[in-house]
């Protein structure tokens, strides 16, 4: 390894330092942070949103017949296994709607490394589930047949080719393919990872997805709100863009549940090939008869749970590679003597930061928020979970439910922390319910301390009690941790280097046709060696001198060239370089 990156270095160090010299272009680290808050505000030449695609559009209706597979989708289970999920049948809505019986079509997922060539065959699990309401007028829904594989056994970083259904009828897929992800290690990262929130069935929705096909994700974390199926009545007919205002004698929060079935075949392209890892949001409760919720989600989407010792399909975690996700449910107790934080310390203890440098986290609700939609709206939860989360060294946090972007300094307790995690805001993916224009901080746009009441969860807000806004419910200007936000609809990919380096890009959906195509860029850069964490990296038995070169000299073998310069100027770029062959030599 060390020679080859001798013999790389040198073909295409002239290349890259013509290039810096001549264009400038130098991505920002968050060595360089904390950063002065930018405001991109919203562009009024663009649509604050638009409608739900129909579900008779091509790419929502049903394309198969009635005990083909449809919807397949894949997520992660462990570095070497996979589920495989997908539905059979046809769904009813009625006032009489019959269950189907889940026996009566076989889950089979025949699999192998060559196209055509099918080794082995998985056997699963199948059941069917029903969205029941007690009020008159009101349609009822029972899905379709649900069935969920896991494949085992399999090797890390290895690409299979695989059909599902049942094949005594026979009603097999056409055949698709995925790629696992690597063994957990420090050397070995996921290609690169789309985050995605809010996203909904909008034509907003469809830029967004186009433009993440083009950056080639190996996986997707969908940080809740999915479907946006109760943004409609039972009856179905056009969606709301508020639900409450346009239905408000409805008895319940109702939902139109074929909407599931459309956004599954909508995202088929993509699942059916990437692990799509989800975590519920608000428009995922859909409640029901006798006070059941979040059914739909439960019964469709198939989480490693189990695999990771969660007893709730609401929350648990995952590696992929040298990086571990804590998916953490919002809408389900998240005190500190609840089942979910008790869950949270134990896989926090499990987590080897000599196998997995990056902790990554995922909610649907962000905690720090500037702008007035959802405005400290889960402060209780972040009171109950942050200093954990801090104590063990996160190092990034993803959530949606603000229909908009912002990325923050690091910061712990509203104050500005270099081993803070990077709090992100993507609930930008695009749904019927518009982006948010409206920053706390804007004159007559602080919400009241009873606005913006969680959906779960109890009421927790407060003014600060130090730094500019103190004494205040919301700052006078952009909050000091609040490092830029814009109102526009896109999505991000991570793009883990090294167990120091990770790049985030935000991708606004009005640039798809730019070549560079990012609103937000940054090299988001862990420092072990500064912050003491309860489970520290290897990195930390290294010389603190060397550490940044270490750093450097594994981005060259590792990733891309461009890392290197991004850091520095051209000429400490070219010094760099002296660095890291004396390092290699060594």
């Amino acid at each position: 390894m060390k020679e080859d990156c001798k013999l790389w270095i040198p073909l295409t160090t002239f290349v890259f330092i013509i290039t810096m010299v001549v264009t400038e272009k130098r991505i920002p680290t968050t060595l360089e942070g904390p950063f002065e808050p930018v405001t991109r505000r919203f562009d009024p030449s663009l649509r604050r949103g638009s409608d739900d695609l129909p579900m008779d559009d091509p790419r929502l209706k049903k394309n198969v017949t009635s005990n083909f597979p449809e919807q397949i989708a894949l997520a992660v289970s462990s570095p070497t296994s996979m589920w495989v999920s997908w539905v059979t049948g046809d769904a009813q809505v009625g006032s009489n709607a019959t269950e189907l019986d889940p026996s009566s079509v076989a889950s089979e997922v025949w699999y192998g490394k060559e196209s055509g060539k099918y080794a082995k065959v998985a056997k699963g699990a199948s059941t069917v589930y029903s969205q029941l309401y007690p009020f008159e007028g009101l349609l009822n829904y029972t899905s379709g047949i649900i069935h969920h594989v896991r494949l085992k056994g399999l090797k890390p970083k290895t690409k299979y080719y695989y059909k599902c259904g049942d094949s005594s009828i026979p009603a097999m897929s056409e055949e698709h393919v995925f790629e696992t992800s690597p063994m957990p290690s420090p050397n070995s990262y996921p290609r690169r990872i789309a985050v995605i929130g809010d996203l909904g069935l909008t034509s907003n929705s469809t830029t967004t997805i186009d433009h993440l096909i083009q950056n080639d994700p190996s996986m997707i974390l969908m940080v809740g709100d999915l479907s946006y199926a109760n943004q409609y009545r039972t009856t179905g007919g056009k969606g709301a863009a508020c639900f409450s205002c346009a239905f408000p004698d409805a008895p319940i929060r109702e939902s139109y549940q074929p909407r599931w079935d459309g956004w599954g075949r909508y995202m088929e392209t993509l699942t059916s090939r990437l692990p799509m890892m989800v975590i519920e949001g608000n428009h995922e409760i859909e409640p029901q008869v006798a006070g059941i919720t979040f059914k739909s989600y439960l019964t469709r989407f198939a989480v490693p749970s189990a695999e990771s010792g969660s007893k709730s399909n609401l929350y648990y975690s995952f590696d992929a590679g040298g990086v571990h996700f804590i998916m953490l449910g919002a809408y389900v107790d998240y005190n500190s003597t609840g089942a979910q934080f008790s869950w949270l310390k134990k896989d926090l203890l499990r987590v080897d930061r000599t196998v997995t440098p990056w902790l990554v986290a995922a909610w649907h609700p962000p905690w720090y928020n500037s702008y007035s939609s959802h405005y400290q709206e889960f402060e209780c939860m972040r009171q109950e979970m942050e200093s954990i989360l801090y104590q063990y060294g996160v190092d990034i946090v993803f959530s949606g439910h603000v229909h908009a972007y912002e990325r923050m300094n690091r910061v712990y307790n509203y104050t500005l922390d270099p081993c803070g995690p990077v709090y992100i805001t993507v609930g930008d993916g695009g749904n019927i319910e518009k982006v948010d224009v409206d920053f706390a901080d804007d004159p007559g746009k602080c919400p009241s301390a009873g606005d913006n009441t969680p959906e779960f969860g109890g009421l927790c807000h407060l003014n600060f009690s130090s730094g500019p806004a103190k004494g205040q419910f919301c700052w006078n200007k952009q909050p000091e941790w609040s490092a830029y936000r814009e109102s526009s609809f896109g999505h991000g990919i991570l793009e883990v280097v090294n167990s120091t380096y990770a790049l985030w890009a935000w991708h606004r959906n009005q640039d798809i046709y730019k070549e560079e195509s990012h609103g937000d860029q940054i090299y988001i850069v862990r420092q072990p060696e500064l912050c003491s964490t309860v489970s520290k990296p290897s990195l930390l038995h290294s010389p603190p001198s060397l550490l940044p070169s270490l750093s450097l000299s594994a981005a060259c073998c590792h990733h891309h060239s461009q890392l290197m310069f991004s850091f520095f100027s051209p000429v400490i770029g070219v010094l760099c370089l002296f660095v890291t062959f004396s390092l290699m030599g060594n």
